[in-house]
């Protein structure tokens, strides 16, 4: 059902409607690798409260007297060696821009739903996409955040932000939010065909097959975020996928920051340790990124193999994410598709 206008006034200004819009949201990139950029975008991201728990008045002279003079330039050099320099910008940028006009084009039999794309921290912002939406006519939206594994530092901040927008709209569209899909069986599949279609382009095979989650605090789990649980269950049912034994497949958790403790193991130190111990090949994946970034491309396939091969190993790959591939594309319209049932 969609809004009655036919009775408006002859005066009344122009309103589109009859539209239902899809939102994908992922959690964003700074606009270019400068100081300036790196700061505005680390900014954003870390003054998040969904991200960082502490009290401000802990938190803020950290952030703001040690931390955003200090990691600009650190974090801008590596996102440097894996800019898209064709483009001019990250690679997620990339991947969610073209993940939008696939699925656009994917729902050309849905002729009233418009697809666009958003960043939680950066440019294009949650709030404007929707602003778009409403002003195209879009009376419903469907709010898709790109993880699988629902977090209250991922999941419920991009929902945070798109109602924060809402809260200042005089005519508010209707909101349906994306839950996980942690464990959907199109997105296992996919991910398991991913890993064997990379693993027979080698001439070799690994020991151990590596799946390296993003991590969160411990306490932010004890709390009763369902992350690790969420992650787990992922690990588990790809590694039954694929036939393979906990010998020979592990879950992780990378990208800690601070001092707190986070999620276990640790990716950096399992690579090192696995590489002391005698293990000579791996292969790592990062079910838990929908496209590759900087915590895949640099983190994981410079780092962490740099890390392997110092400490003793020989062979190291990483499996590229899904990205806008035709798999990850047929995970995501499956998910779109279920969340229009009943409104397109």
């Amino acid at each position: 059902m969609t809004a009655d206008l036919t009775a408006l006034a002859p005066n009344h200004p122009s309103v589109k409607y009859g539209k239902v819009g899809v939102l994908l949201v992922n959690l964003g990139t700074p606009d270019s690798t400068d100081y300036s950029s790196m700061r505005r975008y680390l900014k954003e991201f870390l003054t998040d409260r969904r991200v960082i728990e502490w009290s401000r008045w802990k938190w803020y002279p950290i952030l703001f007297g040690i931390v955003l003079n200090t990691r600009p330039g650190k974090v801008g050099k590596a996102y440097a060696t894996i800019w898209n320099k064709e483009k001019d910008e990250s690679y997620l940028r990339t991947y969610t821009r073209n993940q939008s006009d696939l699925m656009a084009e994917r729902l050309r039999d849905l002729p009233n739903v418009k697809v666009d794309w958003a960043m939680r921290y950066g440019q294009p912002s949650i709030a404007d996409r929707i602003q778009a939406l409403k002003d195209g006519g879009c009376e419903r939206i469907v709010l898709f955040p790109l993880y699988p594994q629902y977090a209250a530092a991922t999941t419920a901040t991009v929902n945070d932000k798109a109602f924060e927008k809402l809260q200042k709209m005089r005519w508010q569209p209707a909101i349906r939010t994306v839950p996980q899909y942690h464990d959907d069986e199109t997105y296992i599949e996919a991910l398991a065909n991913s890993v064997t279609r990379h693993l027979s382009t080698l001439d070799w095979q690994p020991e151990k097959i590596i799946a390296s989650f993003h991590g969160i605090p411990m306490s932010y789990f004890k709390l009763g975020d369902p992350y690790y649980c969420f992650c787990q269950k992922t690990g588990r049912l790809l590694r039954e996928k694929l036939g393979l034994s906990e010998d020979q497949f592990m879950v992780t958790f990378q990208s800690r920051f601070g001092p707190e403790e986070w999620l276990q193991p640790y990716t950096d130190k399992t690579v090192e340790e696995l590489a002391k111990n005698g293990t000579k090949r791996i292969a790592v994946l990062n079910p838990g990124f929908v496209s590759d970034c900087l915590e895949t491309l640099e983190e994981i396939a410079e780092q962490a193999a740099e890390s392997f091969h110092h400490n003793g190993g020989d062979k190291f790959t990483h499996i590229p994410c899904l990205n806008d591939s035709e798999d990850g594309m047929n995970v995501l319209e499956k998910v779109v598709r279920r969340e229009l049932l009943g409104w397109a």
